[in-house]
């Protein structure tokens, strides 16, 4: 099966892109960056796998309608995302709207590309990558909060209006995985809360977490896997949440 992977060239657009292609899968890295495209799609023919690369900025409506048109997904994974960390009044508008486009408009408007073709072969798996800010809420986060928790009604929407084929989607919610877009959000917290870095990790990030971990990319690509197995194929509309007890509480 062909399974398309956005924000593919970071660390969990990557591991996913591994697992599905180690599996057998043909995937395709789609993201902004060309250079970094060629390389990571060059790693996986090197292991003897499948795949190819698609230059796509989720916000670009032709982009998105030349992958749709080029690479027709069995599989489509809504992986890009982009941080920005401020209180509502210093955050720029502009980065405001940025965030909703690449975290919630520019899934939408992939997913509507991708499912015609998905509808005429009946099957399509659509897996967002969502967050536990899907399921609640920090400071200085309001339009990342905003685009995950509109991230889960999205998909219930689209799993009723796709009930009678052989499709689903459903969102992958984890807690904090350090990747270099959490790296980056350890600085940007430790300015706005006036902590250390370590402080932040403890304090913020790992506090509300019985488990006291950050979750591996690995655990993400191995859901994603499974969702797509013949028996998740009544899975639909539903978030899977790897938090390690957070919403427990």
């Amino acid at each position: 099966m062909r399974v398309v992977i956005t924000g593919a060239t970071g660390g969990i657009g990557f591991a996913v892109a591994e697992a599905f292609a180690k599996a057998g899968h043909e995937v395709v890295l789609a993201d902004l960056n060309e250079s970094a495209l060629q390389e990571k799609t060059a790693l996986l023919l090197a292991a003897g796998w499948q795949a190819h690369y698609s230059v796509l900025d989720v916000t670009n409506a032709q982009q998105i309608s030349d992958c749709a048109a080029r690479f027709p997904a069995d599989i489509l994974i809504n992986n890009a995302g982009i941080q920005h960390v401020a209180r509502l009044e210093d955050f720029p508008p502009e980065q405001w709207r940025l965030l909703l486009e690449v975290m919630l408009t520019g899934p939408a408007m992939l997913t509507r590309a991708m499912l015609p073709a998905m509808r005429e072969r009946n099957f399509g798996r659509v897996i967002n990558i969502g967050s536990i800010h899907a399921l609640v809420a920090s400071p200085f986060k309001s339009a990342y909060v905003a685009a995950k928790h509109g991230l889960l009604g999205f998909s219930k929407v689209i799993a009723l209006e796709n009930a009678d084929k052989n499709f689903t989607i459903n969102t992958i919610c984890p807690a904090y995985v350090k990747t270099p877009l959490v790296e980056k959000q350890i600085a940007a917290q430790a300015k706005e809360h006036n902590l250390t870095e370590q402080q932040v990790i403890e304090q913020i990030m790992l506090a509300p977490m019985p488990q006291k971990a950050f979750i591996d990319v690995s655990e993400i690509a191995a859901t994603a896997l499974f969702l797509c197995q013949e028996g998740a194929k009544h899975i639909t509309a539903q978030t899977l949440v790897l938090d390690g007890g957070w919403t427990a509480r």
